[in-house]
């Protein structure tokens, strides 16, 4: 290939430590899985280097193509305007093409069950055990109407039941979607993260869990978030490869 725009993941930042760490776990796993594939990192706030310092840095070097590859799982406000206003202000050498967020994705489903595997269950718990699908919540509806339908997804894959909640903005909380599943008669309630990194939500979210029986990580490094990463960066490479004609 003669051709190859660098990718650069632009994740939200944040003032707890183990965000970063987790986002930089997960860009070094994407590396291991496409070679010679340049990765780059970026940061909307409080962490360094900011998304727009990296691209500054990606031009001054003489890059002249770049995917722009937001580190969210579903498109709400960064998404739609503080990613786009970030890449507006790129330098006008380059030339940016921004792939789309990381969900929905069969393969965020199976981190999720990963996930919930590590923490103790098997797939032989799947038909008593009822899931609490927590993310961070968002005032966009759009977003919201995206893991309720990711919910109801993974439920026909043969859980008790599924249901969505939200550690911000959006109801239902963690805490109430556990007693609900209680009450609705599942054995075994679970609690897993629909969030990328460790931060003040995911641990509001773990607060929320108290009354559950399993608490899953959160999806961070895992082989099939990496997955999704490269299928993003493929899907919006590829008109860029037949502009330069690649």
């Amino acid at each position: 290939m003669r051709h190859q725009p660098v990718l650069l993941v632009i994740a939200h930042g944040s003032r707890d430590p183990r965000h970063a760490a987790t986002v930089h776990a997960l860009v070094r796993r994407v590396r291991s899985l496409r070679p010679g594939l340049r990765v780059e990192t970026g940061f909307l706030d409080f962490n360094i280097p900011s998304a727009q310092g990296m691209l500054e840095s990606l031009a001054a070097e003489g890059v002249r193509d770049v995917v722009a590859l937001p580190l969210l799982l579903t498109r709400a406000f960064h998404a739609k305007a503080d990613i786009p206003a970030v890449l507006r202000d790129a330098p006008r050498r380059l030339r940016i093409r921004q792939a789309e967020v990381l969900g929905p994705s069969p393969l965020l489903l199976s981190a999720l069950e990963r996930r919930l595997y590590e923490a103790g269950l098997t797939p032989a718990d799947k038909s008593s055990t009822g899931v609490v699908l927590a993310s961070a919540g968002s005032t966009d509806p759009e977003a919201i109407a995206v893991i309720a339908d990711i919910a109801r997804e993974w439920w026909h894959t043969g859980w008790c039941a599924v249901r969505p909640a939200f550690a911000s903005a959006s109801l239902p909380r963690t805490e109430d979607a556990v007693r609900e599943l209680r009450e609705l008669g599942c054995s075994t309630v679970a609690v897993a993260p629909y969030v990328l990194a460790p931060g003040f939500l995911p641990d509001r979210i773990a607060r929320g869990a108290a009354g559950a029986d399993v608490l899953a990580d959160v999806l961070g490094p895992s082989p099939e978030v990496a997955r999704v990463l490269l299928e993003r960066y493929d899907a919006a490479r590829t008109p860029m490869l037949a502009a330069v004609g690649a």
